[in-house]
């Protein structure tokens, strides 16, 4: 296998979460993205946890499926 295969099949996962991060989960991405902007100047401990949550959960079921 030639290094640059072997760079490719590296990426793929990466390339994947990336996929669905962008496209499957946007909505939640977006929810998230707003607590972490309206909330970064008074930092707390889980401030985001329900919205984060949301958005793991939408990843991990969106990798799952192949």
């Amino acid at each position: 296998m030639s290094a640059q295969a072997a760079t490719a099949q590296r990426t793929r996962p990466i390339q994947r979460l990336a996929l669905h991060s962008t496209v499957t989960c946007s909505a939640q991405a977006t929810v998230y993205g707003k607590c972490i902007l309206a909330t970064y100047t008074d930092v707390k401990k889980d401030i985001c946890k329900e919205e984060f949550a949301a958005f793991k959960d939408c990843i991990q079921k969106a990798m799952k499926k192949r």
